[in-house]
């Protein structure tokens, strides 16, 4: 056997077993990383850990009789309809679900603008898989959210950053950016296959992007034919200020993802697409291959529970649970953390940005932190892999913890901070840096 996959392997019980299965993986491979969120679950599923990390919604104080109830109409008054294979586009009642909530954000729609699909992460995925091809360029904020950085990854992207502030993406310094690489490209095209952005309570910065700024951005992107992709998550999750618009209701060439996840139940997967047909129809395509179709049984959970329970009533509890966090989560900030850390002050969602000094590096925070019975997540992992950026920040949720308890991991994780800016400045002092 000259191939060298065989001489390097052995027969145990008869079948081969390969010493290197290196050279059998796709060259994506190289590029895809573990997401630092769920490479943290284990840890904070301790009993003497507080969760900082995870942007997992507090669902324990759902109604269980009501969902268990609703769990059961799904069965008893659908029938197997809910146990069979669907349409990959998914039920056309589920769609009229989400075609009715998506009127409180002014998105006009009817079911055929809709594709349900298996949480806004299978979303991504096919978005990346239809759209992406090898060092493509994309745009994202920077930072993003992990989690669409690790779907498009996989299609191998070169991934273009925008900063943002509080009042979200910097379109003016995108503007420059398009010009740029209109200005090097000998056809005067940028080559950017789409634009990603989570507009409202953004993750992981939790910052809104303004009117102003959303106006630019719709502009732009048909002065530059740059498809825009909306994720909105975290939209019904608001504690103050003014709503605004999303992007979608504003234009409707906009690709727009929702989610029921962080207003009823993650574990649910369902999630949903709204996009102009041509594109609803190559990404309908790409999901065939990947699932054939998505649930039955949690669409018809979905259909129930927003047809036949007071689910707004439970979301304004969820909210105002969040609210107290979110407050004691940014008392905590100035009562323990350094004077040199800035951070953003959401109006709503579920995180919080916190920068510190340059000389701060957050992955090496990380380990001294998860000994003091914290975790977060270090900011680079909110970056394409290599960039180096963000090692100075770190994502904070909100969300799940108790005030009491949201309050005692910033008393750590500030004093934390504060010994390691401690060292940096006894080295200082000794002339060793």
């Amino acid at each position: 056997m000259g191939n060298k996959r065989y001489s390097d392997s052995m027969q145990v019980n008869g079948l081969i077993q390969f010493d290197d299965w290196h050279d059998l993986y796709a060259s994506r491979m190289e590029t895809m990383r573990s997401s630092a969120v769920r490479d943290l679950f284990a840890a904070a599923s301790r009993s003497d850990i507080i969760s900082l990390s995870g942007g997992m919604p507090d669902i324990r104080n759902l109604p269980l009789e009501t969902v268990s109830k609703v769990a059961a109409d799904a069965v008893l008054k659908e029938g197997v309809a809910g146990l069979q294979y669907g349409s990959t586009t998914g039920r056309e009642q589920t769609k009229e679900v989400v075609c009715r909530l998506m009127k409180d954000f002014d998105i006009e729609v009817v079911p055929s603008d809709v594709t349900i699909t298996s949480g806004g992460q299978q979303a991504l995925d096919l978005l990346g898989k239809i759209f992406i091809s090898k060092d493509d360029l994309i745009i994202t904020e920077g930072p993003t959210y992990l989690g669409a950085l690790q779907a498009f990854s996989a299609y191998e992207p070169n991934i273009i950053t925008i900063p943002f502030d509080e009042e979200g993406m910097l379109t003016h310094l995108l503007e420059e950016k398009l010009a740029e690489l209109v200005a090097k490209s000998p056809h005067g095209k940028h080559g950017v296959k789409f634009l990603y952005t989570v507009p409202t309570f953004q993750n992981p910065g939790g910052v809104t992007m303004s009117l102003e700024r959303r106006k630019h951005l719709l502009e732009l992107s048909h002065k530059y034919k740059v498809l825009i992709i909306e994720d909105d998550p975290y939209g019904r999750l608001r504690f103050s200020g003014t709503p605004v618009p999303t992007l979608r209701s504003m234009d409707k060439n906009v690709v727009y993802l929702g989610t029921v996840s962080k207003v009823f139940a993650p574990g649910l997967r369902t999630g949903w697409v709204i996009a102009p047909r041509p594109i609803l129809a190559k990404l309908n395509l790409a999901k065939q291959g990947a699932d054939l179709c998505g649930s039955s049984l949690n669409q018809v959970i979905v259909e129930h529970y927003f047809n036949d329970t007071d689910w707004q009533g439970e979301l304004d509890k969820m909210i105002a649970l969040y609210t107290k966090r979110r407050d004691a989560m940014l008392e905590a900030l100035e009562d323990y953390f350094p004077a040199e850390a800035t951070w953003t002050h959401p109006e709503g969602g579920l995180f919080v940005w916190v920068t510190l000094p340059e000389y701060v590096d957050t992955p090496q925070l990380l380990s001294v932190a998860l000994d003091k019975g914290v975790t977060f997540v270090p900011g680079d992992g909110c970056y394409p892999g290599g960039s180096g950026l963000g090692r100075n920040a770190l994502r904070i949720a909100f969300c799940y913890e108790e005030p009491k308890n949201i309050r005692e991991a910033l008393r750590r994780l500030g004093e934390v901070i504060e010994e390691r800016m401690e060292l940096y400045r006894a080295f200082i002092d000794a002339g060793a840096l």
